[in-house]
């Protein structure tokens, strides 16, 4: 949620920035509001002095034995209009706070304005493509010898869902332990397992809900939990509502989990294969860290991104969003693109945002300043580190060999018990 301070100072100022997002910010509905919320506020205030101010005359006029029954029903007066007052108040507030909640993040000053994917900036490659000596499949053909059985998971579940099996599935494991280990053990993340279910309120507090419903998950039943689109979603709210001590900044996490997504605005995109699915695993990467230290974490924890894609040698880009192209709550983020030779082409395998305190103002999330000992809002960061069904296309598609065969990189060896191939005919 944008502090709602800057919005009252100069909410044209914020239009004009939410404007670089394309979007609207519908400011005659927000003036109405705010006015209203100052002249409830006011007129509670004073209904609230009056009332206390008409109650001590009471206690005086009793002790000097005077008539005290017109004060106090001029007191049950002013107790209803009171009451009305506030009632009206909170309706008010109820109302600006849902505006406030629909609105995206403010873009950092130096995200550049555009439309879509198509304004993206290139920061930097990495890598030399692959060549061959043959046409490169795409992962679909190089699994259709039946470790990719996207039939099966059609018949057991739906459209959008595959069924791993063999040393292929053994594979995904293996790149799953590889960036956990990685990530924990070089990179400083503390591991940490999560629910993969959540409720509405940790939902609101990354920014998911109130006008991402639709790309939800929700079970049935009276407990109104919703599948997980991301570890980010519970691994930040751990921290909802708290006050950490300024001596555990940052905080780091990675963790390891399934994701459940609608792809309710993916409109057809991605049919083919395990580009976009209903289900799919991602090792996440959170941090949360002082005001200040924000930018430099961002920059640290897309290092760690793409340390996995330096040592699994798959040639990638680095892609700043533009204010159009960039996720709801993101003030800034950097994707990694990976190259795909079956498709040609740079494929998203991680998005790496910085939040500011945009989340821990709607989570409360908060650490306690050292110098004046108040609380102050926590800055959130997160980022795949990586998608983990993306990397497996990586792999098959950057390491095939024209045979029915992938190589195996050397880091993901130790994870294949010294296999250094995985023939995908047996």
């Amino acid at each position: 949620m944008i502090d709602p301070k800057l919005i009252r100072q100069d909410p044209k100022a914020i239009a004009d920035q939410l404007e670089r997002r394309g979007y609207t910010f519908d400011l005659a509905r927000y003036q109405a509001l705010e006015a209203q919320r100052r002249e409830l506020q006011m007129q509670t205030e004073q209904l609230q002095n009056e009332r206390n101010a008409q109650s001590k005359d009471i206690g005086r006029r009793k002790a000097a034995g005077e008539d005290i029954e017109p004060l106090k029903a001029k007191v049950g007066e002013l107790g209803q209009a009171l009451d009305a007052a506030k009632a009206s108040f909170d309706e008010v507030h109820e109302a600006l706070e849902a505006l406030l909640y629909e609105l995206p993040n403010l873009p950092a000053e130096d995200v550049p304005a555009g439309n879509d994917e198509d304004d993206n900036v290139e920061l930097r490659k990495w890598g030399a493509l692959p060549a061959f000596a043959f046409q490169p499949s795409d992962h679909v053909d190089l699994g259709a010898t039946g470790v990719l059985d996207f039939e099966a998971a059609g018949k057991v579940t739906g459209a959008r869902f595959v069924v791993i099996h063999g040393q292929l599935a053994r594979l995904q494991r293996g790149l799953t332990q590889f960036m956990l280990d990685l990530h924990s053990g070089e990179h400083g993340y503390s591991e940490v397992y999560v629910p993969y279910m959540v409720n509405s309120t940790s939902l609101y507090g990354t920014g998911q809900l109130p006008k991402f419903a639709d790309d939800q998950f929700q079970l049935a039943g009276e407990h109104g939990y919703f599948l997980i689109p991301t570890a980010e979603v519970p691994v930040t709210n751990l921290y909802r509502d708290e006050i950490v001590d300024y001596d555990r900044l940052p905080i780091r996490h990675v963790c390891h989990t399934p994701c459940f997504r609608s792809e309710a605005g993916s409109y057809g995109r991605d049919t083919r294969g395990m580009i976009r699915q209903h289900q799919f695993e991602k090792v996440e990467l959170v941090q949360l860290v002082a005001p200040g230290h924000s930018w430099q974490a961002l920059d640290e924890l897309t290092s760690h991104a793409e340390a996995v894609l330096q040592k699994l040698e798959l040639p990638y880009r680095a892609m700043q969003l533009c204010t159009g192209d960039m996720g709801f709550a993101a003030a800034k983020t950097i994707d990694l693109e990976v190259w795909l030779p079956g498709q040609s082409k740079y494929r998203e395998i991680s998005s790496c945002s910085n939040f500011l305190d945009f989340q821990a103002r709607r989570m409360q999330a908060r650490f306690r300043n050292p110098q004046t000992l108040k609380p102050e809002l926590l800055h959130t960061l997160n980022g795949s580190g990586l998608a983990v069904g993306r990397t497996l296309v990586a792999v098959m598609e950057n390491y095939q060999d024209g045979a029915g065969r992938i190589a195996i990189p050397s880091v993901l060896q130790p994870y294949m018990g010294g296999q250094q191939q995985l023939d995908l005919r047996d």
